[in-house]
């Protein structure tokens, strides 16, 4: 079994990559990414090596590419995960975000019209759905909900999904879906929530939180996620989405005290700044399905995964330094 991984080299792609190569020994993984700001080789340097694997650079919206690594690998799953994927970036600069997430995932699925696949899986979100304000009746999102999305990131995904599901209507695709909430864990890239604050932390710099804090998000271990991917590639029924959530509903500003009380660093190091634009207030996705079908459940308690991610950083400062040198960060 071959298994293309696209957006490998970033945070929850190469999770990915780690647990199929250990959970699945005998199959082949190939993992293509454009290295973008959020990709990096150092990230996958525990398995570059290995024989069952191979790292190819490509963008997925150039099809000569991509069409190359079907004809040379014969690939019988895609897991899609290459995405532009913050939300800051993609008001201030939507187009890239609707080339990668949009084009890509297009071009991604040509190859496997026109090669064979026998399962294509595309990483979404559960900001697809929009948020959830505190005057609404419904409390969670299914996968039949109506999509709503706020921000040039959550409607290129949302524009992905529709795609995705449209090949599968139209061409007879075999897609699944999955969209989860918010993951964390090791070799998150530092602009996100968790890892910023941690990396600003450790330096005693300002921690910025946007308005009040008051944010809610529901926060999923990344190697929880992972699991879920595999059981959906292998079991899901075909032309089905998978809400994937982790049951730690918290809001930005407690995540943030959280930080600063496991790091020993004083709460007058948060530093409140003006709201992002149309920031969604709360999301929340029903998991039933995947629970019912897959027998699939977050396995990892926040506490745990939280503490263990925070040691993660702590003992891999070096990655970090390298990661946010060469991007620019400081």
């Amino acid at each position: 079994m071959t298994v293309v991984v696209t957006g490998g080299a970033g945070f929850i792609g190469a999770n990915f990559i780690f647990y199929m190569l250990k959970v699945h020994p005998a199959y082949r993984i190939v993992c293509l990414d454009n290295l973008t700001y959020a990709g990096n080789l150092l990230t996958l340097s525990s398995v570059i090596n290995s024989h069952n694997f191979r790292f190819i650079k490509a963008d997925i919206c150039d099809r000569s590419a991509v069409y190359s690594v079907f004809e040379q690998e014969s690939p019988d799953i895609i897991v899609n995960f290459a995405a532009e994927s913050h939300v800051d970036r993609s008001i201030n600069a939507p187009e890239i975000f609707l080339r990668t997430n949009i084009l890509g995932t297009e071009v991604l699925m040509d190859a496997c019209l026109k090669y064979g696949i026998q399962r294509f899986h595309q990483i979404s979100t559960d900001e697809v759905y929009g948020d959830i304000s505190p005057q609404s009746k419904i409390m969670y999102y299914t996968e039949e909900s109506a999509l709503h999305p706020s921000s040039p990131y959550s409607s290129s995904k949302a524009g992905a999904d529709l795609l995705v599901l449209a090949y599968h209507r139209t061409y007879g695709l075999p897609v699944t879906i999955s969209r989860s909430s918010n993951n964390y864990g090791p070799y998150q890239f530092p602009e996100k929530l968790i890892p910023l604050m941690i990396a600003n932390a450790l330096k005693d710099k300002p921690l910025p939180v946007y308005g009040n804090g008051k944010n809610v998000r529901d926060w999923l271990y990344v190697a929880d996620h992972c699991k879920a991917v595999d059981l959906i590639i292998h079991n899901g029924s075909v032309g089905e989405i998978y809400n994937v959530g982790g049951h730690n509903e918290m809001t930005n500003i407690d995540i943030v005290r959280l930080i600063c009380k496991e790091l020993h660093k004083p709460d007058s190091l948060i530093a409140f700044v003006k709201d992002r634009k149309g920031h969604d207030m709360r999301y929340a996705i029903d998991t039933t399905k995947i629970k019912n079908e897959l027998g699939w459940i977050p396995e990892t308690a926040f506490s745990d995964g939280f503490k263990r991610t925070i040691r993660w950083y702590l003992d891999n400062r070096p990655w970090c330094n390298a990661v946010m040198q060469r991007r620019g960060f400081f």
